[in-house]
């Protein structure tokens, strides 16, 4: 699997032609303690960098972008239930959407993990 970084703190991760989107350590640091996630409905279509959420922490809100056109396949319920898990464990259980992919080819575009950690340096 393969694991992307876009400019607006979202990660993805590709398996076949299932990606799974959240946001990074970074984006859940900035933001501070979440409290509540408005996650896509299963089904939708979004474009590339179209809100597809909202996450809102004791701090701020922030929207949550798709980083590649798709539809979405899963949401994840346990997020919604306890949205901490967005702080806690960002990149595994605090996972945000899942999104069948319409052109894999945007996922070569973004970001790789050294390129995200000198972007949000």
């Amino acid at each position: 699997m393969t694991t992307k970084y876009t400019e607006d703190h979202e990660w993805i991760t590709v398996d076949g032609d299932i990606a799974t989107v959240g946001i990074t350590h970074h984006a859940q640091d900035a933001l501070g303690d979440v409290v509540f996630v408005d996650l896509p409905e299963v089904g939708k279509r979004f474009a590339q960098k179209d809100v597809a959420g909202v996450v809102e922490s004791v701090k701020a809100a922030a929207d949550v972008y798709m980083p590649v056109s798709g539809e979405i396949t899963e949401v994840n319920e346990a997020l919604r239930a306890d949205p901490s898990l967005a702080n806690s464990d960002p990149l595994g259980a605090g996972w945000f959407f899942k999104v069948k992919l319409s052109d894999a080819a945007q996922v070569d575009a973004l970001l790789d993990e050294t390129a995200y950690a000198a972007f949000a340096a």
